[in-house]
C-alpha cells in the first residue's frame, strides 16, 4: 500500500520560494512514478510535474516549466517539489499522488493520494 504525505505549504509573498515534500510508504519506490498536482478553489485538479524514481526521468506542465523542480531526495522513499518565482496564480492545494509504472500526466492515472497542502501566495 502506497500513501505520500505531503508537507511545506505556506503562506509567501509573490517571487518567492517554497519547497514541497513528499514521503510514500512503499518500501519498493524503485517501481513508482511519483506526481504532483494542484487544485485551485472553483478549478479542476491540474498536472504539476512527475518523476519516475527508477529513472529520474520527469515532465512539467507548461505553466510551471523553468519555475519549478521535481526531484528524488536523499531522504528515504522522499519527492520535492522546489518552487521558485512563485506567482499569485500558483495559489492551490497541492497533492502528491503515486501510481506504479511509467510516468503519467492524467490524475485518473494515480491511484494513490495524499491530502494535499496549501500553498498561498500573496501579490
Amino acid at each position: 500500500q502506497v500513501q505520500p504525505v505531503e508537507s511545506g505549504g505556506g503562506l509567501v509573498q509573490a517571487g518567492d520560494s517554497l519547497r514541497l515534500s513528499c514521503a510514500a510508504s512503499e518500501r519498493t519506490v524503485g517501481r513508482l512514478s511519483m506526481g504532483w498536482f494542484r487544485q485551485a478553489p472553483g478549478k479542476e485538479r491540474e498536472f504539476v510535474a512527475s518523476i519516475r524514481w527508477s529513472t529520474g526521468g520527469t515532465t512539467y506542465a507548461d505553466s510551471v516549466k523553468g519555475r519549478f523542480t521535481i526531484s528524488r531526495g536523499n531522504a528515504k522513499n522522499t519527492v520535492y517539489l522546489q518552487m521558485n518565482s512563485l506567482k499569485p496564480e500558483d495559489t492551490a492545494v497541492y497533492y502528491c499522488a503515486a501510481r506504479v509504472g511509467t510516468l503519467r500526466s492524467a490524475t485518473q492515472d494515480y491511484p494513490y493520494w495524499g491530502q494535499g497542502t496549501q500553498v498561498t501566495v500573496s501579490s
